[in-house]
């Protein structure tokens, strides 16, 4: 007579470990949760959204002022791990977001990005200034801001270090008991009664609750008629080499912020101070929201017209301390909603599955938050914000 073998068991299994997945593996088993997470890769990885070496962290967000609570409560958590670890994980150099007359690229689908960044900023009582051009041009002479550009300012946003997060959180979450199955893929999940029963290409395990933060992989997960909701884009970094010391060390931490700039071209362009020596290149990148791929099919190369095209566009006009020497150019992915907006909800049929796609092209910057927000969905019965359920129409109120 044949036994059925029963899957091992857990609380919660978490799919998909990068950004959000990683937080939320660390905040369930510092809790005391049996907790398993899975990935196809080994993260961090350079196969989806989360590696680059920086990511902006703004706590003021032109997306809409409810963004805010997960920035914030984000640096606090950053802090806690850096005091913990001695890992540094967020530098707060200063965020500026610049604008001007003209025709000027929408960022997320905002237009008025800079007005947009203010509210968020006075809703949440930040200190910042406005720059006219002059005060630009003096105190940040490394960008070739035009007539009539002006900018938002704060001293509290800054960024973060992805491939660390991600490292010191799923690190942490194993000291703290949980399973990690790495390179191994998701096929399919049900829920069966009071569990959900995950597929892999090397076994079946069930858990009282699935977190689902697969990323750019979401899509393929999910019933068509959600999958619908996002759509995946391919995106490029390039770091760029400064034409000497002198224009190098203009791109220090402690001089030279990080930006969101709706320069007067297609694409809007953002960037960071130089994290390292003049060979490693000062990072700068546009985001383009037209042409869509997938995870297989997307294109990881990127040759010398593309990186030509990025400098003489984007780059030479308006930072012209960069030379066309480019150190390296990297592919991530996003995944967008309309909105530029999140979601975090329930499954609209399945209960006991927590979909979790803050992504959008801003989402690292709340991803210790979120990875809280998760757990306290998955152990407590929390609800998140309706403006991030599947249902929801984009608002800014």
């Amino acid at each position: 007579m044949r036994r059925c073998l029963m899957p091992p068991s857990y609380d919660v299994v978490v799919l998909g470990l990068g950004a959000m997945g990683a937080a939320a593996a660390w905040q369930l088993a510092r809790r005391g949760v049996r907790v398993l997470g899975i990935d196809r890769h080994a993260p961090p990885h350079e196969f989806g959204s989360s590696h680059g070496d920086t990511r902006i962290s703004r706590i003021a967000c032109g997306e809409g002022p409810e963004y805010t609570a997960f920035a914030r409560r984000s640096h606090e958590i950053w802090r806690e791990l850096e005091a913990e670890s001695g890992v540094e994980l967020l530098t707060q150099n200063g965020l500026l977001v610049i604008s001007g007359p003209g025709d000027r690229a929408a960022s997320h689908g905002v237009p008025k990005f800079v007005e947009a960044t203010v509210d968020a900023a006075r809703k949440a009582r930040l200190d910042f200034e406005m720059l006219d051009t002059v005060a630009l041009r003096q105190r940040f002479p490394a960008l070739a801001v035009g007539d009539g550009d002006t900018a938002y300012h704060d001293t509290v946003s800054g960024f973060v270090r992805p491939e660390r997060c991600i490292t010191l959180q799923l690190r942490k979450a194993q000291e703290a008991g949980a399973a990690l199955h790495l390179n191994e893929t998701v096929v399919s999940f049900e829920q069966e009664g009071s569990s959900v029963v995950v597929t892999t290409d090397r076994g079946r395990y069930a858990a009282g609750q699935l977190i689902v933060s697969a990323g750019a992989w979401l899509p393929g997960l999910l019933p068509r008629r959600l999958a619908s909701t996002f759509k995946v884009t391919r995106q490029v970094l390039h770091w760029f080499r400064a034409r000497d010391a002198a224009a190098h060390a203009a791109f220090a931490p402690e001089r030279f912020p990080v930006y969101i700039w709706q320069v007067p071209r297609p694409q809007v362009i953002y960037g960071f101070p130089a994290t390292g020596g003049i060979e490693e290149g000062v990072k700068i990148a546009t985001e383009q929201e037209i042409v869509t791929t997938t995870p297989e099919s997307v294109d990881r190369t990127v040759d010398a017209a593309e990186i030509a095209g990025m400098y003489e566009t984007y780059v030479a006009p308006f930072l012209p301390g960069l030379s066309p020497a480019c150190v390296k150019s990297k592919v991530c992915l996003y995944t967008w909603v309309d909105g530029a907006r999140f979601i975090i909800d329930r499954h609209p049929d399945l209960d006991r599955v927590i979909v979790a796609s803050p992504c959008s092209g801003h989402g690292f910057k709340h991803s210790a938050a979120i990875g809280e927000l998760l757990t306290q969905m998955a152990l407590e019965g929390r609800v998140a914000d309706r403006r991030f359920g599947f249902a929801a129409g984009y608002s800014s109120d």
